[in-house]
């Protein structure tokens, strides 16, 4: 035997269980059913922050932590194009060989890293955490290594890095600058009319967490009621806003409890207030929405009919979204009528209106700060799907309203193949018909372009980016 004294063997680490982080499990969890399921953040979201202050209990899930587990979802799902930018430069493979939950994981992380103002060593420590927990040693090492290749640099620093001059492509170097697909850059450049002015505030503005804005449904409810609650100003251009600024709960606030008032962009707040008002001969005393599904607009238009003694007509397609419908408009003082109809065969004879709204189903790229994982799931080709209803819509709305009446044809995208070239195509087809100065109607609101037709811009108005043609029937 040897005399070789053996050396002494070091005593095993303890096992650590990991440790639970419910506002990082939470967002996980989020981006797992918008990546799976198709789910959209601002739906998903509201049941899992319900669900973790019940188990948590207010005072280890706060009002805090539902902040920052609703910055973390959207600012990953937001700057999504960016962050795979970056970290397709610290993995060794195509991104596409990774995991998508180990993705997830990382995009959460590097939105910590470079999003947000969480310390470098916090933001890789509880995002190794979350890995350990949602994906095993193993691959929370893997998740360690990357995010402190992320973390040797800023931001700009990794834009300067892995975005391609603007004098070499600008559309790629705002795809990645702004993490927007280059095709939905492409198209928004057109909208706006071409040269760089523009265009890198609109990016900028898809990227910004919106304000909550409520909408007071004429004689159910008041701005000044509305403005009674925390942190709540008046809207810029609608007398129905309100706006709250830091955020909020809207189910908190009694009148949107009750129905009386609403959660509304002042966009759409607009496009029904110009057809309201469109100056219109003779009768006024039956208005249809067409494209009703879920609600809002449905129910800010017959709180204005009845001030007028009119009726309102909503349909809508979907069986569920009609009861959506129907719920927006319960209470409702005047008389209304919600249908389960296709838009395109109504289900009453023509003429039989003097108002319509048609907003048109359509790619959304008007709402991707509300919406930001819809910028990943849209593809141009998508275009063409939408192209034969919008056109059937709005021509299936002019035969619905008699002549001397109104027709506003509505859109949450400012691609132009979905709002001039619709409008243009129909005219051409539908030579009794002509389109009215919607400027006019949109009183105060600035910057409107040459008309007859409107485009609002986050960048410049603060909404959505809607789109409005409004067409009075000649003939």
């Amino acid at each position: 035997m040897s005399d070789t004294p053996r050396r002494p063997r070091r005593p095993a680490k303890p096992y650590r269980r990991p440790k639970k982080d419910p506002v990082r499990i939470l967002a996980f969890k989020a981006l797992r059913a918008v990546d799976e399921r198709d789910a959209y953040a601002n739906l998903v979201l509201p049941p899992l922050l319900r669900a973790a202050r019940e188990k948590e209990g207010p005072e280890k899930f706060d009002a805090r932590d539902a902040a920052l587990a609703t910055e973390l979802v959207y600012g990953t799902l937001r700057r999504q194009g960016t962050y795979d930018a970056i970290l397709a430069a610290c993995v060794d493979r195509p991104l596409r060989e990774v995991d998508p939950p180990v993705l997830d994981v990382l995009g959460l992380g590097v939105h910590q890293l470079l999003g947000t103002r969480i310390p470098s060593h916090a933001a890789v420590s509880a995002t190794v955490e979350l890995a350990r927990v949602v994906l095993g040693d193993g691959r929370a090492a893997f998740v360690n290594a990357v995010l402190r290749k992320v973390a040797r640099d800023d931001l700009d620093g990794w834009l300067k890095r892995v975005a391609p001059p603007w004098d070499e492509d600008p559309e790629e170097h705002l795809a990645v600058v702004h993490s927007h697909p280059r095709w939905v850059v492409s198209a928004l450049w057109d909208s706006l009319g071409g040269g760089r002015a523009g265009i890198e505030e609109l990016l900028r503005a898809d990227n910004e967490r919106p304000e909550v804005t409520l909408v007071a449904r004429p004689g159910r409810a008041s701005t000044e009621e509305l403005l009674r609650e925390q942190s709540a100003v008046p809207g810029r251009w609608s007398p129905y806003a309100v706006r709250l600024t830091e955020g909020g709960e809207p189910g908190a606030v009694e009148a949107v409890r009750e129905g009386r008032a609403g959660v509304q962009d002042e966009g759409s707040q607009l496009v029904a207030l110009a057809l309201a008002n469109a100056p219109l001969d003779g009768r006024d005393e039956r208005w249809l929405d067409a494209c009703a599904g879920p609600g809002g607009k449905a129910a800010l238009l017959a709180a204005l009919a009845a001030e007028r003694g009119a009726a309102l007509v909503a349909s809508e397609k979907q069986l569920h979204r009609a009861g959506l419908v129907a719920k927006a408009l319960a209470g409702n003082p005047g008389p209304y009528q919600v249908v389960t109809a296709d838009g395109t065969r109504p289900a009453w004879r023509p003429g039989s209106f003097d108002r319509v709204l048609v907003d048109v189903p359509c790619t959304g790229l008007g709402a991707l700060r509300r919406r930001p994982e819809a910028r990943w799931r849209r593809r141009p080709e998508d275009l063409d799907g939408f192209a034969p209803l919008q056109r059937g819509l709005l021509r299936t709305a002019l035969e619905s309203v008699r002549v001397g009446g109104v027709v506003a044809y509505a859109t949450c995208s400012p691609h132009l193949a979905e709002t001039r070239a619709v409008v243009s195509d129909t005219l051409k087809k539908m030579p009794e018909a002509d389109l009215l100065d919607a400027r006019p109607l949109l009183d105060g609101v600035p910057e409107l372009g040459d008309g007859p037709d409107v485009q609002l811009w986050p960048h410049l108005h603060g909404t959505d980016a809607m789109y409005l043609a409004l067409l009075r029937r000649t003939g």
